[in-house]
């Protein structure tokens, strides 16, 4: 099998879509959510992934409803958990980063995240950057960047994993190797990573960073 080597001092995952699978509960909450403000919910949730839901919402509510309407959704998917799952290779990663740094950066909120990943089994590290913790989110590589220095790495020295166009976008404007995953996306959408593959699966750590098998 042919692997290709990524040379990293730290790994920066996103979380939705990348390590975690909520798109059941992400998609039954959009649906109340979207008839409750009369929002067509197919074309909401075209362009909700990898983005923060307050600038999503943005795109379709006045500025001055765009908070209680996010706080509305926000609590919609607090409260159901169910079929939220890992990702293939997810756990199995984290597992064996041995030592190497890493973050994770979601344009979830911290409640979000952690209902989340506890439904799904996945740990949470010393550094998360969540949608509070920045002003943009993605594609603005705030978080990335954040999460970088919150580590105490250059930027360019780490990996981003991603799932969605914005947030490949994100991890190349912080200058970070992208590998993307098409757990959400196809291939094409995310041609701008370095590398893309199916999912976690094709990543394994190794000292010095990651091998991708190809």
């Amino acid at each position: 099998m042919d692997e290709l080597p990524v040379s990293c001092a730290a790994v920066l995952f996103d979380v939705d879509g990348t390590l975690v699978d909520s798109t059941p509960l992400v998609e039954r909450a959009a649906r109340v959510w979207a008839a409750e403000y009369g929002v067509d919910p197919d074309e909401y949730l075209s362009g909700a992934h990898g983005r923060r839901t307050s600038d999503r919402i943005a795109d379709f509510l006045p500025p001055g409803e765009v908070r209680a309407a996010t706080e509305r959704l926000d609590a919609l998917e607090a409260t159901d958990a169910s079929g939220v799952t890992a990702l293939p290779g997810a756990v199995e990663l984290l597992s064996s980063l041995d030592g190497l740094p890493w973050a994770l950066v979601t344009s979830m909120d911290a409640g979000q995240l952690a209902v989340r990943a506890g439904a799904a089994g996945v740990p949470l590290p010393k550094v998360v950057v969540t949608a509070e913790d920045v002003a943009e989110g993605k594609p603005d590589p705030a978080g990335y960047l954040l999460a970088a220095r919150r580590l105490g790495v250059d930027p360019a020295a780490c990996a981003v994993v991603e799932d969605a166009p914005a947030g490949v976008r994100a991890g190349r404007a912080a200058g970070a190797a992208v590998i993307a995953v098409t757990t959400s996306h196809t291939a094409d959408r995310l041609a701008e990573a370095q590398i893309v593959v199916p999912d976690l699966r094709s990543v394994r750590a190794v000292p010095g960073g990651l091998r991708v098998a190809r």
